[in-house]
Order: C-alpha cells, then structure tokens, then sequence
C-alpha cells in the first residue's frame, strides 16, 4: 500500500539466469524510454493470463532473444520486490539448454558475464537477491560443472547448438 492508501499494482514476471557452456550468465540492458532505462537485468518478462510460468519463459526468451528451451529450466527462486510505481513478483530460473544464439530483439544491448561480474553489473534493485542466489548456487555445484534437469551435477545441463 502507497502512503496515500493506495493498493499497489503487483506484476507477476519470469525472468532467466541463461548460461553458456563456460557458465557466464547473460544480461540485458534496459532500453531508453523504458522505466528504470539503462539498468541491467535478468532476460523475462510478464506472464500473460492463462500461461504457466515455464510457458511465460519459453515465450518471453523467444521474443527477447530468439532462443528456444530445449530443456526444463531449473527453478532458482522466487522474490517480490517494491518499487515506488508498483510491486514485482518474479519467478526466476536457470536456464542452461537452448537453441540458437541470443540476440537483442527489442533493441536492448546483451552481455555475457561472470558471477563475479554480475556483482559490479548495475542491475535492477530486484535482481541484487538473484545475483547473491546464482552465486551461492554455483558454489554449491562448482562453476562451469554441468547440471542435469533436476539440477543435480551430472552429464545434462550443456546448451544444444
């Protein structure tokens, strides 16, 4: 609820940490005239009526950066966040089976990073807690081992090219 009593608008979103076979994480930047422009964020966007959270990612992927699961995402977590305009629910995941080569469909720049460099990215506020996950998460399975679909370590987990 805002100071004046209202209720703030919650907008539900997936988002995906999208890894390469080195374990860099992609990131996109959001574009002038967009709310919070210029900032970096996890790829997603909003689940639309009706869809599943993995259907929401599957399409949201597909439109922003051309690629295409080919395998079931890993659940990372979920968070809400507060900005001053509203509250964001997001639904984010690991996604480390795709086809095709990521490319900035809706103009926004894209960069492969470390999490280390993930750390010093300026990322969108609601990211800081996914960033802090991913790192843990890739402690606990070793940077660059590969994942098999329940996110145990394993032969799964590499991007289909």
């Amino acid at each position: 609820m805002t100071e004046s009593g209202e209720v703030k608008k919650t907008v539900h979103v997936v988002a995906a940490a999208v890894t390469d076979a080195t374990g860099r994480v992609l990131i996109a930047q959001r574009p002038p005239g967009k709310v919070l422009a210029g900032s970096w964020e996890f790829p997603g966007g909003k689940v639309e009526p009706g869809e599943t959270r993995v259907q929401a990612l599957a399409r949201e992927l597909l439109e922003e950066l051309g690629i295409t699961l080919t395998g079931q995402p890993r659940p990372l977590m979920r968070l809400r966040h507060s900005y001053p305009f509203g509250d964001v629910l997001i639904d984010m995941w690991v996604v480390t089976r795709y086809s095709g080569e990521p490319v900035g469909l809706d103009g926004q720049a894209l960069r492969w990073c470390t999490v280390e460099e993930l750390e010093t990215a300026e990322m969108l506020a609601a990211d800081q807690p996914i960033v802090a996950a991913l790192r843990l998460n890739l402690s606990l399975h070793g940077q660059g081992d590969s994942l098999d679909d329940a996110g145990m370590p394993g032969a799964g987990g590499s991007r289909t090219p």
